[in-house]
């Protein structure tokens, strides 16, 4: 008659005439895990030792004590591995990495599907078959990633998608799809965010971008240098680029206020057919200056205060309001510098203080808390 030991763990046989070391496999959630088990030669579970295999031993990290106290306390071996077995369940649900090896199809739909798309679209895959990276270009030649998880019941369930976008990815995905129609979908999403970065390729080339220092794709804020010390951030909209962006003017108060009146008074200028970058030239009555007429350096101003261009992510955005001096700091150091002052005072976020360059007054917001 079969032993319950055998019947439910057929792969964990014992090695010697005393049934006193055991060695095989055990089976958790469709995953094997091989151990060996020693037991005295009276067999009392109290003095067992156990031995595993370096996948058992990262899953029972952090459970060894319950292990150790499950030996102690079981009346015999079917009794330890049941208890073993619902400790490695519970250890499975917090290593989400730990998943079951898929089944030979898997791999086989995976080969088959990406004979289909082409081996040349094809840029990273992991050593467990499970994440992809396919090249995609656009109509203008911008080249994209395409990042995909697969599930292990592939095409069953709907991979995870992500790319460098401005907007989220929705894809379509039944269990009939495939890589290839998942890539014509991201061509399609691609397509429809060319003009979108067509606007933004043009202020890169023709203008000084202050900020994001390294552009993604998925950026849509640029901050345009118009002069030392004074620059607008814009904000295109993804899905209506060429319309009005959200602007935002920043400067000495004494360098801003004109052109704010100007882009209060010509905004009705805006023709949407035009680009975001010329109509930002006729609204405000300026011209940006370019890699073509202008240093970067020119605008480069480091802070006041620590002497750097680059604080972190920040760069020097307060500016002295006096006319004569029109030092910038970043709002951090400022903030700081004026906190320390006993003449300082601070109402609300905002502390109000005098220049440490030329003494005027000048005010800073509290610093963001990261």
């Amino acid at each position: 008659m079969e032993s319950p030991l055998v019947r439910d763990n057929p792969l964990l046989l014992p090695f010697n005439k005393e049934k006193t070391i055991y060695d095989g496999f055990i089976t958790v959630q469709e995953r094997d895990f091989r151990l060996r088990i020693l037991l005295p030669p009276d067999r009392q579970f109290k003095r067992a030792r156990l031995h595993c295999c370096w996948q058992l031993k990262h899953l029972l990290h952090g459970y060894e004590h319950i292990v150790k106290q499950r030996l102690q306390q079981s009346a015999d071996l079917v009794s330890f591995i049941l208890e073993l077995k619902t400790i490695l369940e519970v250890g499975l649900k917090s290593h989400r990495e730990c998943r079951s090896i898929p089944p030979p199809q898997y791999y086989s739909q995976l080969i088959s599907e990406m004979e289909t798309l082409g081996w040349g679209k094809l840029l990273f895959i992991d050593t467990e078959f499970r994440t992809l990276r396919l090249k995609a270009e656009d109509s203008c030649g911008r080249q994209h990633v395409l990042t995909i998880k697969l599930k292990s019941k592939h095409p069953a369930e709907a991979p995870e998608c992500s790319a460098d976008l401005p907007v989220p990815l929705a894809m379509t995905w039944t269990p009939q799809s495939t890589l290839d129609q998942l890539h014509n979908q991201f061509l399609l999403v691609l397509e429809s965010l060319t003009e979108f970065w067509d606007v933004l390729d043009e202020i890169d080339s023709k203008t000084w971008i202050l900020e994001p220092e390294k552009a993604s794709r998925s950026d849509t804020m640029r901050r345009i240098a118009i002069g030392n010390n004074v620059s607008i951030k814009v904000e295109v909209d993804p899905r209506h680029p060429k319309m009005l962006p959200e602007c935002c003017l920043l400067g000495a108060e004494h360098v801003v206020t004109p052109l704010r009146n100007k882009l209060n008074a010509n905004m009705h200028l805006w023709n949407p057919d035009c680009s975001v970058l010329h109509n930002l030239r006729d609204v405000l009555e300026i011209e940006f200056p370019s890699p073509a007429t202008h240093e970067k350096s020119s605008f480069s101003v480091e802070c006041g205060i620590c002497y750097s261009y680059r604080l972190d992510a920040a760069i020097p955005d307060q500016v002295c309001n006096d006319p004569r001096c029109g030092q910038p700091f970043h709002q951090a150091c400022l903030y700081e510098w004026l906190r320390a002052l006993p003449s300082s005072r601070q109402s609300f976020n905002i502390v109000f203080g005098e220049c440490p360059y030329c003494s005027k007054p000048i005010t800073v917001k509290m610093a963001a808390q990261k």
